[in-house]
């Protein structure tokens, strides 16, 4: 596939199935908070959750399945399994923080013009810009 189609198709996706979720709930489907409410349920909450995080894992299966998805699991950079892991803990505990994650805010909620989401949306994008170039100075000893 075309190295532009992918990740524009991609987003395209995304894009219509938040709206048609967003749609169908009238609820925000950011993913930390979709997540965080199917663990702690409210009565007559949960099952739009539950089908909406069933179809996450059922659509990657079915790309699997085609062909058509990711094969191999490489950690990014070389980076060792602790600091994926001690950066997917730092990501999911802003997210809490922050009140929603990059799809709750950056998709959905840029998407309904909410002015907070905008503001999350470039505070998260900023700080992830100079974590890298902290990692890159810090770490690896390189600016690019």
């Amino acid at each position: 596939m075309n190295a532009y189609l992918s990740p524009l198709l991609g987003g395209l996706l995304i894009g219509l199935g938040s709206l048609l979720a967003m749609a169908a709930s009238g609820k925000i489907p950011g993913i930390s908070g979709v997540v965080a409410k199917t663990l702690r349920p409210t009565p007559g909450d949960t099952a739009w959750r539950a089908v909406f995080l069933i179809g996450l894992v059922a659509g990657a299966g079915l790309l699997f399945a085609l062909g058509l998805g990711h094969t191999g699991f490489n950690l990014p950079g070389g980076r060792g399994l602790a600091v994926v892991g001690i950066a997917g803990w730092l990501v999911g505990f802003g997210a809490r923080v922050g009140g929603g994650c990059t799809s709750g805010h950056g998709v959905c909620g840029m998407g309904s013009g909410a002015r907070d989401a905008i503001v999350y949306t470039l505070i998260f994008m900023a700080a992830a810009a100079v974590v890298v170039l902290l990692w890159r100075l810090l770490i690896e000893g390189r600016a690019a």
